[in-house]
C-alpha cells in the first residue's frame, strides 16, 4: 500500500528532503522554516515526522493518507504532504485534498 512505501522511503532524511523539495512552493518554505526553528534540516524533520506518524497513526489515518495519494499526479508526494501537515498539527485537510475527495465522489 502507498503509506508503507511513504514510510519506507521517507523515513530516510535524504529522501524526505528531496520529497519536500519536490512538493515545493509555500509548503516547502514553511516546512523548512519550521524545521530550522528546531535546528533540523527539512529532511531530518520530515523523516522524524513520518516515523512518528507511522508509530501513532490508526487505520483511519492510513486511509486518509491513501485518499490524499489517490489520483494525485505524484501519489507519494500527496500522501507525504498529508502526513507532514497532520504531524505538524494542521487538523484541517488541505484544500487540494478536499477537492480531490470531492472529485472521487
Amino acid at each position: 500500500m502507498i503509506y508503507r512505501e511513504i514510510v519506507h522511503t521517507c523515513s530516510n532524511s535524504e529522501v524526505a528532503r528531496a520529497a519536500v523539495d519536490s512538493i515545493g512552493g509555500e509548503f516547502a518554505q514553511r516546512f523548512a522554516a519550521d524545521a530550522s526553528k528546531r535546528d533540523l534540516s527539512s529532511g531530518a524533520w520530515a523523516a522524524r515526522l513520518v516515523r512518528e506518524f507511522a508509530d501513532k497513526a490508526d487505520e483511519v489515518e492510513w486511509h486518509r493518507v491513501s485518499a490524499a495519494a489517490y489520483r494525485a499526479d505524484q501519489p507519494i508526494l500527496g500522501g507525504l504532504r498529508y502526513i507532514l501537515e497532520r504531524a505538524a498539527g494542521n487538523t484541517t485537510p488541505p484544500a487540494w485534498m478536499i477537492c480531490a475527495a470531492s472529485a472521487q465522489a
